[in-house]
């Protein structure tokens, strides 16, 4: 194994929660219909900091001179696929807080439970989903395995 995919795979385990059961059936990048409405809500809310092309904003591992980090691609680029559907769901539900961030975080990532159902939550992660690659998809499968071992 090539040590980038050894150092990936350690990385991947550090920031691995394990899944909820059901996760993959409501966040399903298979279901035609669910990503469809993924796409819709996505380009009206997530686009405009998230990228049309879901490519984050430039330079978004270094923090603003306010201290918050920019906005993280959602691509492959990104550390997005790494995480639990059931930890994505909480952010984008809950936002950027405890218990997905450490007290007093500042995140520029807004609660969207009050503007999104939780469908339409479930199916922007489809549609971010249904956009990663055959190269992210594997190792994706194998860190959820291995969570789930635990």
């Amino acid at each position: 194994m090539p040590l980038r995919r050894i150092a990936l795979a350690l990385t991947l385990a550090a920031c691995t929660e394990s899944p909820s059961p059901g996760d993959d059936a409501r966040a399903d990048p298979r279901n035609a219909a669910k990503v469809a409405l993924g796409a819709k809500v996505y380009a009206q809310h997530c686009a405009a900091c998230h990228g049309a092309r879901l490519e984050g904003q430039p330079n978004w591992r270094i923090r603003l001179p306010n201290g918050r980090l920019p906005a993280p691609p959602h691509d492959d680029s990104g550390h997005t696929w790494h995480h639990s559907d059931q930890l994505l769901f909480g952010i984008t539900k809950r936002g950027l807080v405890p218990p997905y961030a450490p007290a007093g975080y500042e995140s520029d990532m807004p609660a969207f439970g009050g503007k999104l159902s939780e469908d339409e939550i479930w199916a922007v992660l489809a549609y971010i989903k249904s956009r990663w690659t055959q190269e992210v998809l594997p190792l994706r499968a194998e860190m959820t395995r291995n969570a789930r071992k635990r």
